[in-house]
This record gives C-alpha cells, sequence and structure tokens, in this order.
C-alpha cells in the first residue's frame, strides 16, 4: 500500500492507496510545532480505525508546501513505517513541461494537480485549488503547465475583514439566501461569498480567452463544491485530485527508490 501525504499550510490530506484505488482518506490540521513523534502516533491511530496495520504500508510519497514541515514528515515515514519516503520536487519525473519563469518558485501542490488533471481530465485544463490561497492553474492543448494565479483564500480574507474592521463581526461562511443582504450578517456573507463565486469566475473567463481549445475547469480543495454549485464556470469537482497527482508521481519515479 501507497501512503501519500499532501501536505499544506492550513491541513494535511492523507490518502492510502491499495494499487490505483484510493482505500482511505483522511484531513489532520497542520500544526508546525508537533514532534514527529506526535504525526507518528496520529497517523498510526488512523490507519488502525480502518484496520491496517503500519506493516502494510509498502512505501510514501510526500508532496509539501511547507518546508519545515519536510523533514519532519520524513522522520515519520523512517521511523514508524520503516519506508524512505519519495518527496516531490526537482529531480522527479512528472510528464509534465513546466513553462513557469522560475519552475524552482512553483509550490509542490501545482504541479502535482496537473499532473492528475492531465491524466484523468485531459489539456488543455485549468485547475482552481481552494486551499488556504486559491489558486489557479493552467496547462495548454501540448499539457505544458504555463502558469497562474494565487488568490488569498477565502478565510484569509475573511479574517482580515472581521479584525481590520471595528463594526464587523466574525460570520459563518456559507452561501446567503439573496445577494442584496438586508442585515449585517446576509451583507458580510454575500460580500464573501459572492464575491469569490466573482473572483474565480473572472479569473477562469480571463485564462480561457489566453488558451486555445475546449478547456475544461476542474476544482480541488476544501470549498470547492461550494463555490462550483454556484456557478456554471466550474465543469469538476475532484476532491483527491492532489492525492490522486502524488500516486501518478510515485508511479512515474517508483524505478528511483
Amino acid at each position: 500500500m501507497l501512503l501519500a501525504l499532501d501536505i499544506g499550510n492550513t491541513s494535511i490530506h492523507i490518502g492510502l492507496f491499495d494499487g490505483a484505488t484510493l482505500a482511505a482518506t483522511w484531513r489532520i490540521g497542520v500544526e508546525q510545532e508537533k514532534l514527529p513523534d506526535e504525526y507518528g502516533v496520529l497517523l498510526a491511530s488512523l490507519l488502525a480505525t480502518d484496520g491496517v496495520q503500519i506493516g502494510a504500508i509498502d512505501a510514501c510519497i510526500i508532496g509539501c508546501d511547507v518546508p519545515p514541515l519536510i523533514p519532519t514528515f520524513e522522520t515519520v515515514c523512517r521511523k514508524y513505517f520503516k519506508k524512505e519516503p519519495m518527496v516531490v520536487g526537482h529531480g522527479l519525473r512528472t510528464g509534465v513541461r513546466i513553462l513557469y519563469d522560475n519552475p524552482k518558485q512553483l509550490g509542490a501542490d501545482r504541479i502535482i494537480d496537473a499532473v492528475a488533471a492531465i491524466k484523468y481530465y485531459g489539456a488543455p485544463v485549468i485547475v482552481v485549488d481552494f486551499g488556504t490561497a486559491t489558486v489557479f492553474d493552467a496547462i495548454n492543448e501540448a499539457g505544458d503547465y504555463l502558469g497562474g494565479a494565487i488568490a488569498p483564500g477565502i478565510g484569509i480574507a475573511s479574517e482580515a475583514l472581521f479584525s481590520r474592521a471595528a463594526m464587523l463581526y466574525r460570520v459563518q461562511l456559507e452561501r446567503p439566501p439573496v445577494a442584496i443582504g438586508k442585515n449585517t450578517i446576509h451583507a458580510m456573507q454575500s460580500g464573501i461569498f459572492w464575491g469569490y463565486v466573482g473572483l474565480v469566475e473572472g479569473l477562469v473567463a480571463r485564462f480561457k480567452a489566453e488558451l486555445t481549445g475546449k478547456v475544461k475547469v476542474v476544482a480541488t480543495g476544501g470549498l470547492a463544491r461550494e463555490i462550483a454549485q454556484a456557478t456554471s464556470c466550474i465543469d469538476i469537482i475532484d476532491g483527491d485530485l492532489t492525492l490522486n497527482g502524488l500516486r501518478l508521481i510515485y508511479e512515474l519515479n517508483d524505478d528511483l527508490r
């Protein structure tokens, strides 16, 4: 079995693959202060809830956008699973030509998502990842990664509003009943929710204008479903896109182990 770890700024998405089948997934919060043993015990307990023994893990792959956490999870894999993890980074084969000005500046998740999007949905394709940041990635007809856009995530933007405006307070981040809010709660929800829908629609439209061919738009990440249900510009929702991308990259580089 392959253990795939998608480590973001806010959460860690964990996938357990039995061959090409995603057998189980979990999400846990990111705490940079946690020690390897704390994460190791937590991972072992999650596996145990699904009846999986530590010894059943044949390999580990890590995709991480928080560099200080890479050594932590390398230690976890070595100590608890007795495996040398594969870490997504420069030097691994992805099958995707990167046309970014400086590929070293790209977060691992952006390439991982591109690999999975091309494999499962073809090119050209736009990936919208709703995480700590809202990230847009564009892949052309030839399957080349072109670049994209990065906007503050809806949670970050909302916290800035709550903390900086003295007369406003925290509200539930959900779709309001109407766009024209008749009270402060609905007005804030409208601005946050419909503002992000407008952001997505606007950037997707601009990306499509710069791409050729029939472009598919794939959404992934925490709020993918909520935003996708409010707009027609998203074609596909795939919450496991990054995990499947990790598996594909592992398979492309299995001979390097």
